[in-house]
């Protein structure tokens, strides 16, 4: 092809990354090439955040949907509780850690997914500590002035002697006694499940009816999770989305990034008697699903300088003296497993975003995990994705693959054009067409089926990307996890390999200049790929090869043919 056409190629595809980055700008997603969310900065280590009243920000809010302000607890300091007591529970997947103080969940250990920084112990998740805040809390709101109800500061008292689960159930109690309302929270953990059911039991010991709201809420600052991708964010795709979700019947599937809460430009449904809300960040998420049917409001605000809150304010009723009510909801706290998120709410599986181009990934996807139903091995599994995805283009591939080889065949007819007409362009240009006429070749025709193939590789990405089931997972020999780069640089050095193998395949330009430049192509995207996960390299490895050996075929079939022809 004519390396000014690729050029131009280039320009304009560059062009359209452009245009895309600024309407995801517009439309309030995170830019492309966009610094990090939040910023950050370290808080002091002197004060507990997740125990500070001005901090954690409880909302003491009238009962009423519509209004979920943010106040502090009558009697309660604002500085961290050096009593605080902490309770660990565990079940085969689950660490979990609650604080007696709110009955927070203020640490979790994902036991079968290994730490970023050291494999021999397990990821957490939620953690609580010296210049880190990400912990899930609860209790009552819509007390009246100069009372407080049990809330996320009071103190709780452990109801449960069990610490670890022996059959397939696993039921922790807590207990708080303030303003004359007892409220007691159930956690049920099950075996092999990241699914909690946790109830709100409210008891009314006055002598007069009060009107509660139960409010569930997420709490984070803004530093970067572990185990960030090192690649360039313009190239991390939606899976790599750090912020809060919300999700309705009314809007759907609602981003909201940290720096537009920081900004309070913010723009999610306020109120709705349906859906979930979240904090996700790669691979993993935490999502409060309140009862579905009953009105409450939403609340995403920061506390302090890079603290945030996630909250819904759920306005019970009144409950008369001496009654009682009880308020369930789940609370997922795990890995972004899109078929257990389906089945705890709907919309719940949005979460693993792939996002305008899910129509193509959603099914790239099942047919990924259904291969490694049959294989057993990630690795294996996109070896053999990528062979039936190349497989299924192969008619559009091998069309582009000609238009290349009758282009390499005619490149010495091309430069001898070139030198008869020096810089008469018109004349140039019209001896070419005539050329390409005679010889039914089309210029575009090695663009073109490549184009078109683009939305399918790049739906491929992003499910390699942003499959949890890729995070520690082995595939052979010196590559023990797919989810990160390759140790030894083995993969990335074969793509850059291939890639100049590809170039030697293809019609060589006719400026020296530009041939060097072209040359250097393969240098630029093998060093990217020394970033990128290793089962991303693995695909684009495969890839690589296959499209050597058809266009190898084709390019020699066709010799053999104009050699034929000429006879």
């Amino acid at each position: 092809m004519d390396i000014r056409r690729t050029i131009l190629l280039m320009i304009f595809s560059f062009s359209l990354l452009m245009l895309w980055n600024n309407w995801q700008v517009h439309q309030g997603n995170p830019p492309l090439f966009g610094a990090p969310t939040a910023s950050v900065k370290p808080k002091s280590e002197s004060a507990d955040p997740a125990s500070s009243a001005s901090v954690a920000g409880v909302p003491n809010a009238p009962a009423t949907p519509t209004s979920p302000t943010v106040a502090t607890v009558p009697g309660v300091s604002a500085t961290a509780n050096p009593a605080s007591q902490t309770v660990v529970f565990k079940t085969d997947v689950l660490a979990l850690t609650f604080d007696l103080q709110g009955a927070q969940l203020v640490r979790t250990d994902l036991l079968a997914f290994p730490s970023v920084e050291d494999p021999a112990k397990p990821f957490t998740l939620l953690e609580r500590a010296a210049g880190h805040t990400y912990v899930v809390q609860s209790g009552l709101t819509g007390a009246a002035a100069g009372v407080a109800f049990p809330n996320h500061l009071a103190p709780f008292t452990l109801e449960t002697a069990a610490r670890e689960l022996t059959g397939d159930t696993l039921v922790i109690k807590f207990s708080s006694v303030s303003g004359d309302v007892k409220l007691t929270k159930t956690f049920t953990l099950k075996r092999g499940d990241y699914a909690v059911t946790v109830a709100h039991h409210i008891e009314n010991l006055s002598a007069q009816p009060i009107t509660p709201s139960v409010y569930l809420q997420i709490t984070r600052d803004g530093s970067d999770p572990a185990g960030t991708s090192s690649a360039p964010r313009f190239l991390s795709g939606p899976a790599n989305f750090f912020g809060a979700a919300i999700y309705s019947e009314q809007e759907k599937f609602q981003k909201v990034t940290l720096a537009e809460i920081e900004k309070r430009k913010a723009t999610y449904i306020k109120q709705a008697d349906n859906g979930w809300f979240s904090f996700i960040q790669h691979y993993f998420v935490t999502a409060w699903v309140p009862a579905q049917g009953k009105s409450r409001s939403y609340d995403l605000t920061e506390l302090e300088k890079n603290l945030f809150a996630l909250r819904s304010i759920e306005p019970v009723g009144a409950i008369a003296a001496n009654s009682n009510l009880t308020i369930t909801s789940k609370l997922w706290i795990g890995p972004q497993d899109q078929s257990a998120l389906e089945a705890l709410a709907p919309g719940l599986e949005l979460v693993v975003d792939y996002g305008r181009l899910t129509i193509i990934a959603k099914p790239v996807f099942s047919l990924m995990t259904w291969l490694f139903s049959l294989l057993g091995n990630w690795g294996w599994t996109i070896v053999l994705l990528t062979v039936l995805i190349k497989a299924a283009f192969y008619p559009l591939s091998a069309a582009s693959y000609r238009s290349m080889a009758k282009m390499k065949m005619v490149a010495p007819r091309l430069q001898a054009l070139k030198e008869k007409f020096g810089d008469d362009r018109q004349k140039l240009n019209t001896a070419m067409m005539e050329m390409y006429r005679t010889e039914k070749i089309n210029p575009l025709g090695g663009c073109l089926p490549i184009v078109i193939q683009i939305p399918v590789f790049i739906s491929l990405y992003y499910v390699l990307g942003s499959s949890v089931e890729l995070r520690g997972a082995p595939w052979i020999l010196w590559v023990h996890d797919l989810a990160v780069r390759d140790p030894y640089f083995i993969l990335p050095a074969i793509m850059m390999a291939t890639m100049f193998l590809q170039m030697r395949l293809n019609p060589t330009p006719p400026d020296p200049v530009q041939a060097k430049v072209m040359m250097f192509m393969p240098l630029v995207f093998g060093g990217m790929m020394f970033f990128f996960p290793s089962g991303l390299v693995l695909y684009w490895c495969v890839n690589n090869i296959l499209s050597i050996a058809q266009q190898w075929y084709i390019t020699k079939k066709m010799a053999t043919l104009a050699t034929v022809v000429h006879r």
